[in-house]
């Protein structure tokens, strides 16, 4: 066996070894606030907000970043991430982020609709043969739709695919039937079960919350030829720096995770430990609807990338023409407002991948109109106001989900521009 030189050896390493990331992509560029046009004395009025909220035991810890003109001007931590460790919350601390999940996943989609593996009105079938006999619940009963849903309806929310959740008993009831999310199980496995439960309307009438991310999610996964969380790694955490952003992490890493708390809205929080995913090697099911975790800070970035109109340190992810697409309302007719049970978000439509405000309501009164953003299950929050060219990120850990520290800080962020 011939043997490489030690000199030669030695010249190959630094080709051999990781690419290191442009210091670009791992740190947003800061700035100082009155520098871009916000006002510092203004700002500090969201730490005595954040405090008052902790203080009154309704959230037991919180980070909170915001980026004016693609600088950072705001990155802060308050309370504790583990309250009977005394642990305090950090700005590297890692969150369940659950549906904010599905803006990335969304962005993956539109990776591929621009290399012209996915075309969005193809139907969903041509990706996921497991729906070539979808079904539609009509007059108590499952049968052929008129039309297919398309991967355009998946981005949408108008595919007719709940939670669970429709108030349909019936179809509710095999919904469950079906099964719940199993980390255990594979994305492929998942679409299997999934494909037999029936869609609640005809593709495109109206706008209904459910697993359609997830499903897309299996789409990016078939028209790549890998793994979900494969190509998220390559086309989007590493190119943008999201070191710590994944749907398993390594032990070291999962220390850092904020501990769940019951909140009872009246000053009681109680640590939760029955969690969807233990982001280990047991986690076989890359959800894109809501599987990943991530720090503020990644978070953020994958974020300004958006804002950016898909350019983040010099490289572009997306075309600006892309991401107009993405954050511009797609909703008319029955399907406007977007609504959950006991929540209809007047106002408010949905783009592909995220939510829209398109007039002034009560819902979402101190937002701006072209706001575009959207949340996780434990009270996660983000939006970005293009007018403003602002990007806001808040994280805890709180049950039931909560629009309490969006609300309380989204008037004193908007007040803080000059």
């Amino acid at each position: 066996m011939k043997l490489i030189p030690a000199a030669l050896l030695l010249a190959l390493l630094p080709a051999l070894a990781p690419a290191e990331k442009p210091d670009s992509a791992r740190h947003l560029p800061a700035a100082s606030p009155e520098t871009v046009g916000m006002s510092p004395t203004k700002l500090r009025l969201v730490d005595a907000k954040v405090h008052e909220l902790i203080d009154r035991k309704r959230i037991a810890g919180a980070s909170v970043m915001i980026t004016r003109r693609g600088k950072l001007v705001y990155h802060k931590s308050f309370g504790l991430r583990d309250v009977e460790n005394q642990l305090p919350m950090k700005k590297d601390t890692i969150f369940r982020i659950y549906s904010m999940t599905k803006a990335i996943t969304s962005a993956a989609t539109m990776i591929l609709v621009e290399e012209g593996k996915v075309h969005l009105e193809d139907p969903l079938s041509k990706y996921l043969p497991e729906y070539k006999m979808a079904r539609v619940w009509k007059d108590g009963k499952a049968v052929a739709p008129e039309m297919d849903p398309t991967v355009r309806d998946l981005l949408c929310h108008t595919a007719g695919y709940s939670y669970g959740a429709t108030g349909i008993p019936e179809l509710d009831q095999l919904h469950r039937a079906a099964g719940p999310f199993m980390e255990t199980e594979s994305l492929t496995e998942f679409v299997r079960r999934m494909s037999a439960v029936p869609m609640a309307f005809e593709p495109g009438q109206r706008w209904l919350y459910g697993i359609s991310t997830d499903l897309l999610g299996a789409v990016v996964e078939r028209a790549s030829g890998k793994p979900l969380g494969q190509f998220l790694d390559e086309r989007l955490f590493e190119p943008l720096g999201m070191n710590d952003t994944g749907f398993a992490l390594p032990a070291d890493k999962r220390k850092r995770m904020a501990v769940v708390y019951h909140s009872n809205k009246r000053g009681t929080l109680t640590r939760h430990e029955r969690n969807t995913f233990t982001y280990s090697e047991r986690t076989r099911m890359h959800s894109g609807g809501g599987g990943l975790a991530s720090t503020i800070g990644d978070y953020a970035r994958f974020l300004q990338m958006i804002a950016n109109q898909g350019e983040l340190g010099g490289t572009r992810f997306l075309k600006k023409a892309t991401v107009a697409e993405m954050t511009r309302n797609q909703l008319t007719g029955s399907a406007m407002p977007i609504s959950f049970p006991n929540n209809v978000r007047h106002g408010t439509g949905f783009g592909l991948g995220f939510c829209v405000k398109v007039e002034h309501t009560a819902w979402n009164k101190a937002g701006r109109l072209g706001e575009y953003g959207w949340g996780g299950m434990l009270s996660t929050h983000y939006w970005i106001s293009p007018r403003d060219e602002l990007v806001v990120v808040t994280m805890e850990q709180t049950l039931p989900y909560d629009f309490l520290l969006e609300n309380a800080l989204k008037p004193l962020i908007y007040e803080a521009i000059e």
